[in-house]
């Protein structure tokens, strides 16, 4: 009955976001979505992928990284020079993208994700320096002024992107893998002498994470026109670092609507820069004080529902005795 039940809930989920897909798809068509709700929407989706990624890292193997910004620069450049400079198509540019940030996730993952807490912080945020500094200094990708980058990022590309993210994360922390994961976040030691292979999962984890990124990266790119080794400081890394904390470390749902609510408020007050910060600014200082545990906690959404299922059922049950 339990997986009968996930498999309605899986593919109600799927059906309601196919009607969202179909709806905005025929509203961009039509042209009742103008560019500015359009950006916002791929800017939206991109988010999404961010958070998600950066999610099953941080919120589910509990490894501190504020590196992710890198990751998305190695996705945005490889993808950029699939397409721009070795003519390949867009599909194919998005998965070099990520597998090439798959890659460096393995080799900045395999020696550092021995370090725990602050170190590791400390390890990744070099690491996001690093490969902004070698993007500088790449006259092959622009260097400091940047790579022009040819307009291919659409709506279905971000929404099919969104969709396989979510389902890849979400079915991962759902198997022995992930449980393997959420041992090690809560207590690394204890599950080290119970046979897990920490470090393995850690890498696991961390290399699955940065792939997303790189998916981001990609759809990114081809999205702003022109890409330049500023726009993946360590600015950037805590602006995703923050979509999961404010979310709530953990729950994957929470990571979603942070990246939405957040994405919205910001692109809505850009006109507003220092009104923007200050508003941003004061939003985590209330959260942080009166709900340190984010938006979702460690529950998802889907959680919600099963409570309000259970208390009825039970009703049910009590009064046919």
């Amino acid at each position: 009955m339990t997986t009968i039940k996930r498999a309605k809930g899986f593919w109600l989920s799927i059906s309601l976001s196919l009607i969202f897909f179909a709806v905005v798809q025929v509203l961009i068509g039509g042209g009742s979505l103008n560019p500015f709700y359009q950006n916002t929407l791929m800017f939206i989706g991109i988010n999404i992928i961010l958070a998600a990624s950066l999610h099953l890292i941080i919120g589910i193997t509990g490894q501190f990284s504020i590196g992710h910004a890198g990751f998305l620069a190695v996705g945005a450049y490889a993808s950029a020079v699939m397409t721009m400079k070795l003519e390949m198509p867009f599909y194919a540019a998005l998965i070099v993208g990520g597998l090439a940030s798959a890659l460096a996730g393995l080799i900045i993952g395999i020696p550092s994700l021995r370090l725990k807490g602050d170190y590791l912080a400390i390890a990744t945020l070099g690491f996001g320096e690093i490969v902004r500094i070698v993007l500088l200094n790449i006259d092959y990708v622009g260097g400091a002024s940047g790579m022009q980058v040819s307009h291919l990022t659409t709506w279905p590309w971000v929404f099919a992107s969104v969709i396989v993210t979510i389902i890849v994360i979400r079915n991962f922390t759902s198997s022995t893998h992930g449980r393997a994961c959420i041992s090690i976040r809560e207590d690394e030691t204890a599950a080290d002498s119970m046979g897990i292979n920490t470090t393995y999962y850690k890498v696991v984890a961390f290399a699955i994470g940065a792939f997303f990124a790189g998916i981001a990266g990609g759809l990114y790119a081809h999205n702003f026109y022109i890409i330049q080794p500023s726009n993946f400081g360590f600015l950037k890394s805590f602006d995703i670092l923050i979509l999961v904390v404010l979310g709530g470390l953990g729950s994957l749902s929470g990571a979603v609507l942070a990246a939405i609510l957040l994405t919205v408020v910001t692109t809505f007050l850009q006109d507003y820069p220092e009104t923007r910060m200050i508003i941003y600014s004061l939003v985590l200082i209330v959260m942080m004080l009166y709900r340190p545990q984010g938006l979702m906690g460690t529950k998802e959404i889907t959680s919600m529902f099963k409570r309000k299922g259970g208390s009825s059922h039970e009703k049910n049950k009590n009064t046919a005795a």
